[in-house]
């Protein structure tokens, strides 16, 4: 056996898990002073933060921050954001107050139910099944109801379930897939407890029915489990606006010129896999950034997302420009499962102020200022894309970055940042720059 493996590790005190970090990499013994520093002086609320994860040793910060200007379906909010990467945020609130000046977003929600299935193995015939299942699904939903009282109550619990058959993937391989409503919660672990239950009452329905041979008694549950697929809960989202008035102070044929190309570069994401990879990608940019704010689930709003742009056989990108009548519409819509009650947004202080000023929404306003964050995110881009390029604006947040890496007093900066306006400010040139000029 190997020494070095350690068991029971979650057992283990934080400190004793600092000095099994400190052992392990020869670190200097102060290394929990240091990390005691990144936590919070108010314990109750440390310990919230510490219980959120397995083996915690400190906390790791990102910045909450606020896009300002964002009018969705009439009604002027502040984003919250938490996000690492320097022009998110500052994309996200350009296009903010870019598009409140013509209109604001509008959004709407197409749908919210989710999925999940009970993955089995039966020994008897297709059709047979299928003649079994109205009585299977009475049984299920039977024994599976004290589970939901309190969903139901609230307007949601199971709302379908379908014996999909599915030996082309393994020999007498079905599924039960099963349609939920989870109300404001994002629902996995209801949904998974419920699953879990439909799959041993399945088993006893094999077991002591008096219509399956004793061949047949046997139901083998390989898994039961969610999916974070969910292309019946949907959102849309879009903004729109005449096409001289797209660009302030340009000419009709500029504007023209610039509605061209962005159509143009939507349609390139829409064909081309290369493109569309990063187009989507700067789509979650925002999505990521204000579900983390508010303490949801963001890989698998991202996972879902990703399969919904490739529903139709190839990946794609998720929004769509349309021209008609000299006017311009830009539109997303999106497949993702989002909770307002439950999990970290219940308990993370910060994701109960990010909700606080979205305006405490359901779940369902929730999925739109999410489809709405990503389509600002994606606008931002491609019009940048288009027309003075991307790095001008990401180089320039990006500065800042490079200048904290070098150690740079903030009454040098405003130097530096004037000297790089109009050049390409890499590490490399700063550093340049810096060695050159520090003196001075």
């Amino acid at each position: 056996m190997d020494d070095s493996i350690i068991r029971g590790f979650s057992k283990y005190s934080k400190p004793q898990r600092i000095e099994a970090l400190i052992q392990k990499y020869n670190f200097k013994a102060d290394l929990g002073k240091w990390l005691g520093s990144f936590e919070l002086t108010d314990p109750v609320t440390q310990k919230i933060i510490a219980d959120l994860s397995e083996n915690q040793v400190s906390n790791f910060h990102l910045p909450f921050s606020i896009a300002p200007n964002f009018v969705v379906n009439g009604h002027n909010m502040f984003f919250p954001l938490v996000s690492e990467e320097s022009s998110v945020v500052a994309a996200l609130s350009n296009a903010a107050g870019f598009w409140a000046a013509r209109g604001g977003f509008h959004a709407e929600v197409l749908g919210t139910e989710k999925k999940g299935q009970v993955h089995f193995k039966w020994k008897g015939k297709v059709e047979k099944l299928r003649l079994l299942f109205p009585e299977i699904k009475e049984r299920l939903l039977a024994e599976s109801a004290f589970l939901m009282t309190k969903m139901v109550e609230r307007g949601g619990g199971i709302i379908s379930l379908e014996l999909k058959e599915m030996n082309h993937v393994l020999p007498e391989y079905f599924q039960v897939d099963a349609g939920f409503q989870t109300c404001d919660a994002m629902g996995a672990n209801f949904i998974n407890t419920c699953l879990e239950q439909l799959s041993k009452s399945l088993q006893g329905y094999f077991r002591i029915s008096d219509k399956v041979s004793d061949e047949e008694q046997d139901c083998e549950i390989i898994m039961a489990i969610l999916s974070n697929y969910s292309p019946d809960s949907q959102v849309r989202a879009w903004v729109e606006c005449p096409v001289t008035g797209l660009l302030e102070g340009k000419s009709q044929e500029e504007n023209r010129l610039f509605v061209r190309k962005f159509e143009e570069a939507i349609l390139i994401s829409q064909s081309d896999i290369w493109r569309a990879v990063t187009h989507n990608k700067g789509i979650f940019n925002g999505i990521d950034a204000l579900s983390m704010a508010t303490g949801n689930d963001f890989r698998a709003i991202e996972a879902s997302g990703h399969a919904f742009a490739a529903r139709n056989g190839s990946y794609s990108g998720l929004t769509d420009v349309k021209v008609k009548d000299g006017k311009f519409k830009f539109s997303i819509e999106l497949a993702m499962a989002v909770g307002v009650v439950g999990g970290v947004t219940g308990v993370h202080p910060m994701s109960k102020l990010a909700l606080r000023m979205l305006g405490n929404p359901s779940a369902p306003e929730l999925m739109m200022y999410l489809a709405v964050a990503g389509l600002a995110s994606n606008f931002g881009a491609v019009k940048a894309l288009v027309s003075i390029g991307i790095q001008k604006g990401h180089m320039k947040m990006h500065l800042n970055n490079i200048m904290n890496q070098l150690n740079i007093p903030e009454e040098k900066r405003p130097e530096i940042q004037l000297y790089f306006q109009d050049k390409t400010s890499s590490y490399s040139a700063v550093e340049q720059y810096w060695k050159n000029h520090k003196d001075e």
